[in-house]
């Protein structure tokens, strides 16, 4: 199988990429390298995955749509996983202007190569930001997600209406689906864990914001890899909705689209969380309270039924075990870069 990658350099097509070149596929990742948060980071994951002969690196934005279309006809890939995005809720109040480059100009750019250079499963990463202001919990993906309270969520929730609209009328089998707080080895910067580490270790307290009081469903970034690895061969077909007991599932009446919520469903409180990077940091961090930011939610659960149902497979991974095996990754890193 080929798979061509957006966002290949960032830390779940990193992850994924190098599975699917593990297990003898081959890989085309293109990747903006933009500099977000720190490019070193983002060049030494494409360092491991150049390592493979069966990986092709395109440095290129998603904006730059004839390079995007250039790349996708050279490659023709059987399936094309679109994970390239400007991620991030909060810096979308300080530069509204990125989200619409990447999420709405750049994933018009893959839909477009899509229907020039049909794949034969094409895969959309969404957020479950796009819950918005919904307060039933669990998370189900055919409750209404009308109500974004971030650009992001919005540039997200638009990306996935574009998307049904490049399946129904072109005919490209599509799967989009919602992430729920990744975390993992080679994570992003701007995520609470990888923040709270960096300033426990230097000794600094740490912002706790929503007063300590959020709820998240943090999925393990090993588990989302094997959960998209399986939806692969998911390609979702016109009248074949899946059939399990108390699942409905999301296949489109006129595409071959559906949308899945992928997470383990066991939602774990902020406090609790950090409690488990203090274990096992052996240290007791300050804490700053600060009220919930613009645009955050206080609580995410996923109804994950669905993606059960469609793969057999759930993600089970404990925070304990998560946690560890970020802070093992977090210093050996840490320490190369300082040698």
């Amino acid at each position: 199988m080929k798979a061509f990658i957006t966002g290949s350099a960032g830390f779940i097509g990193f992850h994924l990429s190098l599975k699917l070149l593990a297990a003898g596929h081959e890989v085309v990742g293109y990747d903006g390298l933009t500099p977000y948060y720190d490019v070193d980071l983002k060049r030494a994951r494409q360092g491991i995955l150049s390592q493979f002969e069966t990986y092709t690196a395109v440095e290129a934005m998603l904006e730059d749509k004839h390079a995007l279309e250039m790349s996708i006809a050279e490659a023709a890939p059987d399936v094309l996983i679109h994970l390239a995005a400007q991620a991030g809720v909060r810096y979308s109040l300080e530069h509204p202007g990125a989200y619409i480059d990447s999420n709405l100009v750049g994933t018009f750019n893959v839909l477009e190569a899509a229907r020039a250079t049909p794949p034969r499963h094409l895969l959309f990463a969404s957020t479950s930001s796009v819950y918005g202001g919904n307060e039933k919990l669990p998370f189900n993906e055919n409750d209404r997600a009308d109500f974004p309270v971030s650009l992001y969520a919005a540039t997200k929730k638009a990306g996935e209406a574009l998307s049904h609209s490049y399946s129904h009328l072109f005919k490209v089998p599509t799967t989009c689906f919602r992430f729920f707080t990744v975390y993992g080895p080679w994570g992003r910067p701007d995520m609470a864990l990888f923040k709270f580490t960096e300033r426990i270790l230097r000794g600094e307290a740490i912002e706790v914001y929503g007063e300590g009081q959020m709820l998240r469903d943090f999925t393990y970034i090993d588990d989302l890899v094997r959960s998209i690895e399986l939806l692969i061969d998911c390609a979702p077909q016109e009248g074949n909705p899946v059939e399990a007991e108390g699942v409905i599932d999301t296949l489109s009446p006129v595409a071959p689209w559906r949308v899945v919520n992928i997470a383990g469903g066991q939602p774990v409180g902020l406090m609790e969380f950090i409690k488990t990077i203090e274990r096992h940091l052996n240290v007791k961090a300050e804490k700053i309270f600060r009220p919930m930011q613009q645009g955050e939610v206080p609580a995410t659960s996923a109804d994950a039924r669905l993606l059960k149902a469609l793969t057999g497979f759930q993600p089970a991974t404990p925070i304990s075990f998560g946690v560890g095996e970020f802070l093992d990754w977090y210093q050996e890193y840490r320490d190369g870069k300082s040698d």
